[in-house]
């Protein structure tokens, strides 16, 4: 693993059309290739980008779902291999006994090297999904040490810092942010998150939104590639729509945990006053 060198990281703000696979496998495609031509070496996703999100039902989300082995992950890993990079994605998961999760594979040049499972589901997922009850996976590639997680994930800070504990230089997350209101001055508390978890751990954000309108919902678009101290170093795109966000990024920085002289995020942690169990409601 050689993490010294800066990585080209980006996300690929799409918007796929549900229940058009075809139509999402060449969207992808261009996106990777695309983000290839410039540079990319890790290129991130949206949440359920090969498939659509908002299902009618769990028979549209069934009839839609892939395997593991299915077109849309060997597309990806067919480039991958192409282009030598790493790929993050969601997708709809067919798992054994018609169960379906909302997932995110990672892939590189080796082929598929993790399937990660959403563990807090939004809304409506919870009539259509399979909660996940693994562990966000944190990968050894040629880059470092490489994340996953999806959307509402990033709102548990126990989950985010599971990866973060496991050593995670980059955390990936494909989201899909529905759009709400908010003062006009501020930012979308979806990227205000996402930067608070990076400061409070130290590891780099990578959080691929979408655009477009499905169904009736609206997205945030606030695709974001957050660095060690919180700060955004590519996006959010104010215009929103399609986009190419590219940073380059020194993973090797997150392995340093220290804040000051006398402070480091990992070391101070006090693990045994954190039992909620202890905590009177």
């Amino acid at each position: 693993m050689n993490a010294a060198k800066n990585t080209v990281v980006a996300c690929c703000q799409l918007a796929p059309k549900v229940g058009d696979l075809a139509y999402n496998r060449s969207l992808t495609e261009r996106a990777i290739r695309s983000a290839a031509l410039q540079g990319a070496q890790v290129v991130v996703l949206p949440e359920l980008v090969q498939s659509g999100y908002v299902f009618e039902d769990r028979d549209e989300a069934l009839a839609l779902a892939e395997t593991r082995d299915g077109p849309t992950l060997q597309l990806w890993q067919a480039l991958a291999r192409e282009l030598n990079l790493v790929v993050v994605g969601g997708f709809c998961e067919r798992l054994p006994g018609g169960e379906l999760a909302n997932s995110a594979a990672l892939i590189d040049a080796q082929g598929l090297r993790a399937v990660y499972r959403k563990a807090h589901l939004w809304d409506a997922e919870k009539d259509i999904f399979t909660a996940g009850d693994a562990a966000p996976p944190v990968i050894d590639t040629v880059h470092g040490r490489i994340g996953v997680l999806i959307c509402y994930d990033l709102e548990f800070p126990e989950w985010v810092r599971l990866p973060a504990l496991a050593g995670a230089n980059l955390l990936c997350a494909p989201v899909n942010w529905p759009d709400g209101p908010r003062p006009l001055t501020e930012r979308p508390a979806e990227v205000l998150r996402v930067q608070a978890n990076a400061s409070v751990n130290r590891m780099f954000i990578a959080a691929c939104d979408r655009h477009g309108h499905e169904r009736g919902v609206s997205w945030v678009q606030g695709s974001v590639i957050v660095d060690t101290d919180g700060y955004p170093v590519a996006g959010p795109a104010e215009q929103g729509g399609e986009q190419l966000l590219l940073a380059s990024l020194n993973l090797a920085e997150a392995r340093n945990k220290r804040i000051s002289q006398r402070n480091d995020l990992h070391r101070d942690r006090r693990p045994q006053l954190y039992n909620t169990m202890n905590t009177s409601p």
